[in-house]
């Protein structure tokens, strides 16, 4: 019996990675491509490619046969530190529309007919977001549509996109609404990082009795869910005969200041949290709606937020701790 051939789209990100390493634990041959190497780890894929989706030509190129499942994450995105400032909005439009157009059109040529989206809970009306007790983000309370950012707008696009080419050409489409996807292997500095690797790492930077800022008031509301728990209901959208589009989440609502609260906590520091106004910490409260999950996949997550906290904790205090080793050996040696 032939192995299963597995095409991912933007394996060198952090969930295209780990989902990389769990299509080959499964026994999959698979073929990664990106527009960069992964920064943490080796991709465990078969095959890797470097290439910008955006050109028509690499499309043609890595998707050159028939693939039994096609996983397409790759896109322009970041933290709210990239995604609210304005300034790379067009780039996000433009460059995650293309790359959907070129994956979808390029499919349907070589017959690569299941295809999995990774959407974003970001597509839920802003309007349905303003009480950060009692957030909407239920599937259907997509539409009337009023995302709060372009790159919510441009995964709505992508959304009715995929599922047109599912309704016109027979694609078996599955769609999957991220919400707040963390931990270990992930961004964790330069301004795209999200907000439980940011404040994982503000925390380890920070000395023993001092503080750390957090963006906004911090009572802003959302829930995290564990790479792990992502990839488990990837898995079980794929396998099934639906196509959605299903919220992937975790419903452990936290405020920011209680995420900030429970790294400090694991980090076993004395810390204070310091709010600092910025101009647009995004909705006032987002949390996952898992009904539907629950109904139709007959699944969803069960691991606790502190629980995935403390692995991603862990693992980016490695991180500062060799990059302040690295600079204070760069001063000696300077």
């Amino acid at each position: 019996m032939s192995r299963k051939k597995v095409l991912v789209c933007g394996a060198g990100g952090f969930i295209g990675g780990h989902l990389v390493k769990r299509l080959k634990e499964e026994g999959a041959w698979v073929r990664g491509v990106d527009i960069k190497e992964h920064e943490f780890s080796r991709s465990a894929a078969d095959e890797f490619v470097i290439g910008d989706l955006t050109e028509q030509v690499i499309v043609r190129d890595v998707m050159d046969m028939p693939f039994d499942e096609v996983y397409q994450l790759a896109a322009d995105m970041g933290g709210a530190g990239y995604i609210f400032t304005g300034e790379n909005d067009a780039n996000v439009m433009h460059n995650s529309a293309t790359i959907n157009l070129n994956v979808l059109q390029q499919a349907l040529k070589t017959g690569s007919n299941k295809i999995f989206y990774s959407s974003s809970a970001c597509i839920y009306p802003a309007y349905n977001q303003t009480d950060p007790d009692n957030p909407k983000c239920s599937e259907d309370s997509a539409y009337p549509a009023e995302p709060d950012s372009d790159y919510g707008w441009e995964k709505l696009f992508s959304e009715r996109l995929y599922l047109a080419f599912g309704r016109n050409h027979g694609l078996d489409v599955k769609i999957a609404r991220f919400h707040n996807i963390f931990g270990p292997e992930g961004t964790w500095t330069g301004g795209k990082e999200k907000a439980p690797a940011a404040i994982c790492r503000k925390v380890a930077e920070a000395p023993d009795g001092g503080h750390i800022e957090v963006w906004g008031d911090g009572k802003q509301t959302r829930s995290f869910l564990y790479i792990d728990e992502c990839l488990e209901g990837v898995s079980r959208l794929m396998r099934s005969d639906l196509s959605g589009p299903f919220n992937i989440g975790s419903e452990e609502m936290v405020t920011l200041n209680q995420l900030a609260r429970m790294a400090i906590d694991i980090s076993g520091k004395k810390i204070d949290i310091k709010n600092i106004s910025v101009p647009h910490t995004g909705v006032r409260g987002r949390n996952s709606d898992n009904k539907l999950i629950a109904e139709k996949l007959h699944w969803q997550p069960s691991r606790s937020l502190k629980e995935g906290l403390v692995k991603t904790y862990s693992w980016i205090a490695d991180q500062v701790k060799v990059k302040m080793d690295r600079n204070k050996e760069e001063v000696l040696a300077g």
